[in-house]
């Protein structure tokens, strides 16, 4: 596998209903919600107790429904769908889940955000067996290992799969009777339960998909964990109990919307707290005004203003219809992108020094036409402060951040990056303000607060599997 592969690492949003009527219009608009975490495709699975009824396609959410009969055929008070972000040269119908699989005792559909870091290995062990896969995505994995083990029963069966895939995975599944929900035993990826009013679950990617379709808070899935809903209502299980809180901190700094609250931790708040001590740890001489790079920026560049005690301006406009620029496939269309969808006010910058407040640096294609467009807008300095530490190490657990030499901070020093971007000063938040900024209530005596900081500083909370090999040469060459 060559270590400069696409499209493995996938970050994306699911949403699971079980026993409420017009369960697919309600998947839609919960997926509506979760929208920001996949734009290239979408897809929802209904159950009517009997049958499973699919519909999938590439393209945003309301692209995908754009007929109002495809969500109409989804009939069935139960259903699980999935907005998917995908990379260059995978992004066919056939990756766009959620998988159903029609079996003759009974179909299942699956739905995934994640990434398994076990997928190349297992894969290649499940087609010497004969399986044959329809799709190039490592979510199918896991039906395959399902249908080995039929003997011992759907649950007992998904507990020995569920062991036996390593990595990063919130799992949905949906049987006629049945939705069944997985955490991985880091729990990397966020899963929350909520109730509807009619006493019927939902599960969702971030608590915001909860706030839309009008659900009450449960709890947050934990690692390790089995949830099984079904006409008894809602049981808790475990397909494991060896677990250890290490929930991606790029959630809390980029991913999740700001209203969502992963595990007690509202997302707005901690960004807030980032921009703050980002401030202490990164002040400004003689700075005018602080800005905000919208949209996943604002809170943080508050935090900054109120501490720094600089007035907070809109120095920058979003334009809303365009994706989001981390995840377009090619560094051309990264550039082109960066230009359709921001602006800076001119009124606002003219002959001010200016500090900029980002959530972080990746390839650094933004930040250097961010400092570009404040510069060609008339300011006078231009001051980078970065809300996260520098991304020096890729993601294996479910972003598209899959190699160094992508990573600018993995190759530059901070002083290069600086000169690189074109900004006056540059300036991190360091790992240990990140923890403190996101202060999880439920961490207990987790590493790390209970949050994956492996993408700062390389100490990955799992081995790292069919990755290893080509990750340990990479950084022999860096």
């Amino acid at each position: 596998m060559s270590y400069e592969i696409k499209g493995l690492n996938e970050e994306c949003g699911i949403f699971g209903v079980f026993g409420t009527p017009n369960a697919s219009a309600l998947t839609y608009f919960g997926l509506h919600s979760l929208q920001h975490r996949g734009q290239e495709g979408a897809g929802i699975v209904s159950s009517d107790g009997e049958h499973l009824h699919q519909y999938r396609n590439r393209g945003l959410l309301a692209e995908v429904f754009a007929d109002q009969k495809d969500l109409d055929r989804l009939v069935g008070q139960s259903a699980i769908g999935h907005v998917r972000y995908g990379t260059s040269g995978n992004n066919s119908v056939a990756n766009i889940q959620p998988f159903l699989f029609r079996f003759h005792d009974g179909d299942i559909a699956l739905a995934h955000n994640g990434n398994l870091t076990n997928a190349k290995s297992l894969k290649y062990q499940l087609e010497d067996q004969g399986a044959v896969f329809q799709s190039t995505s490592d979510t199918e994995i896991l039906i395959h290992l399902i249908r080995q083990k039929r003997e011992l029963g759907f649950i007992d069966a998904l507990k020995a799969s569920l062991n036996e895939v390593k990595g990063g995975f919130a799992f949905l599944l949906l049987k006629k009777d049945c939705l069944v929900a997985a955490l991985d035993p880091n729990g990397f990826r966020p899963l929350s339960i909520g109730q509807l009013e009619n006493g019927a679950y939902v599960v969702v990617s971030e608590t915001c998909a909860l706030d839309v379709v009008g659900a009450k808070f449960v709890r947050d899935v934990l690692p390790g964990e089995l949830i099984i809903i079904d006409k008894d209502g809602l049981k808790i299980d475990h397909y494991t109990k060896d677990t250890q809180l290490a929930i991606c901190s790029m959630e809390y700094i980029y991913f999740a919307r700001p209203d969502s609250i992963i595990h007690g931790v509202t997302v707005h708040n901690a960004r807030k707290k980032m921009g703050r001590l980002l401030a202490k740890e990164q002040p400004t001489v003689q700075a005018d005004m602080v800005i905000g790079v919208p949209n996943s920026s604002l809170s943080a560049a508050s935090g900054y203003a109120e501490e720094a005690g600089l007035p907070y301006e809109m120095g920058l406009i979003k334009n809303q219809y365009i994706a989001r620029t981390f995840i377009q496939p090619t560094q051309e269309l990264r550039e082109r992108g960066v230009k359709m969808k921001l602006s800076a006010v001119r009124g606002v910058v003219e002959g001010k020094s200016v500090v900029v407040v980002d959530d972080s640096i990746v390839r650094g294609t933004t930040s250097k036409q961010l400092v570009k467009l404040i510069r060609d807008a008339g300011a006078k300095e231009v001051h980078m402060r970065i809300a996260s530490p520098p991304l020096k190490f890729p993601c294996f657990y479910g972003i598209d951040m899959s190699t160094r030499a992508e990573l600018m901070a993995a190759n530059h020093s901070i002083e290069e990056m600086r000169q690189i971007i074109g900004a006056d000063s540059l300036g991190f938040l360091s790992i240990p303000s990140l923890i403190k900024a996101i202060d999880l209530p439920d961490a207990g005596d987790a590493p790390n607060g209970g949050l994956t900081v492996a993408y700062f500083d390389g100490n990955y909370p799992t081995p790292l599997y069919d990755y290893e090999e080509d990750y340990l040469k990479s950084l022999r060459q860096g």
